[in-house]
């Protein structure tokens, strides 16, 4: 039993308190959120995305198809996740960050929005923009500085710190994170071969151009 204001609540009332704003009926069909989990006024969350236990969805949040979040997960306010994105437990995706289609965040890595923060200053206006392009994968403990691209598919290796923009297709760990190579779209790391890489997994062939690793 719980005590509040020198009333009692039952376990079934306890629940209901916690509860999404969003009614069961209103959204069952399009996706799931626990009860647990909390979602703000003005979310869009599409169709097949699944919301696990002690998240909270803040304001003006956007949220894609088909994308899942585990546990213990805070998102917004107004932040944008495309489709088909999977995040992982213990995680916050703040204000300035934007994800596209694809994205995998491991578990435990950390976005951070202001360069300088200090309790005692109020720094809501210097948000920095950090936008993680299409497919691409953040590995378990990753730091990501904001005011970072990171490109298509490219991939972090786990407890990496990223500081600077991180090209498509590119291999990075360490601290700070630096390039050791280059990934195809299944996240297998590519050897080249007079020039040509083979990815395994799909057969596409790739190459080096212009420093940038392209499709052929």
């Amino acid at each position: 039993m719980i005590i509040e204001d020198n009333k009692y609540l039952n376990s079934s009332s306890w629940r209901d308190r916690r509860k999404p704003k969003v009614t069961k009926k209103e959204h069952a069909k399009d996706f799931f959120i626990h009860e647990s989990s909390f979602m703000d006024d003005g979310v869009k969350i599409g169709k097949g995305t699944k919301i696990w236990h002690f998240s909270h969805i803040l304001s003006h949040t956007q949220i894609g198809r088909n994308c899942s979040f585990g546990q213990n997960c805070v998102v917004g306010p107004n932040v944008s996740i495309g489709n088909g994105v999977k995040v992982q437990n213990n995680i916050s995706i703040y204000e300035g960050v934007e994800i596209e289609d694809d994205v995998f965040l491991g578990p435990s890595m950390v976005f951070t929005n202001v360069i300088n923060p200090r309790a005692f200053i109020v720094r809501k206006q210097e948000f920095k923009k950090t936008l993680l392009k299409k497919g691409s994968t953040i590995g378990a403990n990753v730091t990501v500085v904001c005011g970072v691209t990171i490109g298509e598919y490219a991939l972090i290796g786990s407890g990496a710190v990223v500081n600077k923009d991180v090209k498509p297709y590119a291999l990075m760990v360490g601290v700070p994170a630096r390039q050791i190579g280059w990934v195809g779209i299944s996240g297998n790391t590519l050897e080249f071969i007079d020039g040509i890489a083979t990815d395994s997994y799909e057969g596409k062939q790739y190459a080096i151009i212009d420093k940038q690793l392209k499709e052929i």
